[in-house]
């Protein structure tokens, strides 16, 4: 079968303002659509379910750049000197850099945090008075920056730009990739830096480890271990930033799931696993390059096309019963932080941040409350996440 275009450009405002409504209309005319990327891009798009999980874990589909044969600004954007992580990479050198990252993730390592998350939980929502507050700025956003920048070491007075670069990075418009590329070379300068101070005075936290590694073990190179370090600041960071906020907004948005929670009778760690179904904080799986032709949803894509698989396209798909409504209580396989090789390596600490997050501030808040319309919420301008400019509550 050969594609038709969409019936609408897809990367455009409505996507933008009406994530869950273009998806749904693009899933009901076919499973994939050839379309362009703000840039010129030629890209294709997975949007249901079944296709999506499978092409998260197909090997004929690469994260390696060197496959692409499409051109765009976008496909240039990252300097060469932040090119060598995880999500630019397949086996075996996927394997190798995943194993040695992998140890700062594990189960128990990531719960020996909670303490230390929950003292700066605290003291955020301590400093809370002013009513009505916004909790992106008060909650979400700062406590996922301290937590990562402490498990990676960086010092505090270093941390005020890293949600500029951010923002800078998941820009949607036509010059994002002109902005990216400034962005990644002063975060790839800092880091630079931030390493040489280390090796001159090593601390206990994950990027001395990972400088050992490389000094000691020849276990990766120096350009990886820069840009590991790149990628965990910057992957670490959002996507946890977007979950606490999309999930406390779905329960503002579902009182009678709020009560639940408060009761004692829904787990925190249920709603969370229900929004990164229903509202994930990720829309589009990393871009993926064809090793050959080959065939999604009954349609052909040619070897060398740059492939998107839509997360918040396929977690909304009829896999799941009443895919539109939040609904802690059912058993997810949802695809919120992907699925095979390259399932999100901080998923652990990201869950752990929002249960500490959402608990907390329920106890705190228990009449907590939208200070306005949810029609009249912002979000971020991006194609590639889903999180709130701002969330303004009373109680």
């Amino acid at each position: 079968m050969t594609p038709t275009s969409p019936p609408t450009p897809l990367f455009d405002n409505n996507l933008m303002s009406d994530p869950h409504g273009v998806y749904a209309r693009l899933r009901q005319v076919s499973p994939v659509h050839r379309t362009t990327t703000p840039d010129g891009t030629p890209v294709w798009v997975v949007t249901r379910y079944q296709d999506v999980r499978a092409a998260l874990a197909d090997p004929r589909l690469s994260l390696n750049k060197a496959n692409a044969r499409t051109v765009g600004r976008y496909q240039s954007s990252m300097p060469p000197e932040l090119d060598a992580h995880l999500v630019n990479m397949d086996p075996p050198d996927h394997t190798r850099l995943r194993r040695l990252v992998a140890k700062a993730f594990t189960a128990r390592r990531v719960e020996s945090l909670r303490p230390r998350i929950q003292a700066s939980t605290d003291e955020l929502l301590n400093a809370i008075t002013e009513r009505p507050a916004d909790l992106m700025r008060a909650l979400a956003n700062p406590l996922p920056m301290v937590v990562i920048c402490e498990l990676l070491g960086v010092p505090a007075q270093d941390r005020r730009d890293f949600r500029r670069w951010t923002n800078t990075l998941l820009g949607p418009g036509p010059d994002a990739a002109v902005e990216s590329r400034t962005a990644m070379r002063e975060m790839h300068h800092y880091l630079v830096g931030v390493i040489a101070a280390k090796r001159a005075r090593p601390t206990d936290d994950l990027l001395t480890a990972m400088i050992e590694a490389r000094d000691e073990r020849d276990s990766l190179s120096e350009s990886e271990l820069v840009a590991m370090a790149f990628l965990i600041l910057f992957a670490g960071y959002d996507n946890a930033v977007n979950l606490i906020g999309n999930a406390t907004l779905a329960l503002l948005l579902h009182p009678a799931v709020m009560t639940a929670v408060r009761d004692g009778h829904t787990p925190v760690r249920a709603v969370l696993e229900e929004t990164l179904r229903w509202n994930p904080p990720s829309t589009l799986g990393v871009r993926r390059f064809a090793l050959e032709n080959l065939t999604i949803g009954g349609v052909d894509i040619p070897a060398g096309a740059r492939v998107w698989v839509s997360l918040i396209s396929a977690n909304r798909d009829g896999q799941f019963e009443e895919p539109d409504r939040f609904r802690p209580e059912r058993a997810v396989a949802h695809l919120g932080f992907g699925h095979g090789i390259h399932h999100c390596l901080g998923a652990p600490l990201a869950r752990l941040e929002g249960e500490i997050a959402l608990t907390s501030l329920l106890e705190r808040f228990p009449d907590l409350r939208l200070a306005i319309p949810a029609r009249d919420l912002a979000w971020t301008p991006s194609f590639h996440r889903r999180g709130l400019m701002e969330l303004p509550v009373v109680w």
